[in-house]
């Protein structure tokens, strides 16, 4: 199995957040607030290191800076993250453990919560990776979520995958080892027969698995340029629906 992680994922600076944590019934979370009061909302969904990882939690501070509630669940439920130091022969069974198209009811939780605790009336999604195709599976489930964006991450083995509630944006690295180009194209032909609301595709040239949450401190030279580009590119999504 190819490993999903192409970075150094161990080699992190350190990041001093911006938001709280919160309990959200059985959930803990990650909340980032705008200095002003806003009514629209946004949920992050983590990738396979869980919702405590520094990269996660600058991208729930990132979106909190476009005027957005930004809130990041633990959608593993206390459950162990993937650890640097696991083993890749591992991860069929630890993904068995940790299904991403089991979320829906943390997202019902988190969705009466921005709602009634916090005012939301409209509210997007967006996720990395595992987040990715968290966010897929929402985006076929959930009319809650007015827009999401998926980086990375998509649901590979339903023919139902294509009929999307609402505006969703798919954004994929070039050489990403993790997802081919031709499910790209697959997804993509499949999209244009079936799906009756907006969509996108995107893909960043030179672009590895996982490069759209790295903080800028942990940024290549090379890479910066498509990061900041895809990181726009998901906010403007996000904006033009929300």
């Amino acid at each position: 199995m190819a490993d999903p992680f192409l970075y150094d994922s161990g080699e992190r600076s350190r990041y001093r957040c911006l938001g709280q944590e919160v309990q959200i019934e059985h959930i803990k979370a990650y909340i980032c607030k705008p200095s002003f009061f806003t009514d629209k909302a946004v949920i992050v969904i983590h990738d396979i290191f869980g919702w405590l990882f520094p990269d996660i939690r600058y991208i729930v501070d990132l979106v909190a800076a476009h005027g957005y509630i930004a809130i990041c669940p633990d959608f593993f439920k206390g459950k162990e993250p993937w650890k640097t130091t696991d083993h890749w022969a591992d991860f069929a069974d630890w993904m068995k453990d940790h299904d991403p198209m089991k979320v829906d009811r943390e997202a019902d939780v988190v969705l009466k919560y921005l709602k009634e605790q916090c005012g939301a009336k409209k509210i997007g999604i967006v996720g990395f990776s595992w987040g990715g195709m968290a966010v897929h599976h929402l985006m076929l489930k959930n009319p809650q979520l007015n827009a999401g964006v998926s980086l990375y991450g998509i649901i590979r083995d339903s023919e139902e995958r294509y009929n999307l509630l609402n505006p969703t944006f798919f954004i994929f690295g070039e050489k990403d080892h993790t997802i081919s180009y031709d499910q790209i194209t697959l997804l993509e032909e499949k999209l244009k027969q079936y799906c009756k609301v907006a969509y996108k595709i995107k893909v960043y040239p030179g672009q590895v698995h996982g490069f759209a949450q790295l903080k800028p401190e942990d940024m290549k030279p090379q890479d910066k340029p498509y990061i900041e580009e895809a990181r726009q590119d998901m906010i403007d999504w996000i904006k033009m629906y929300i």
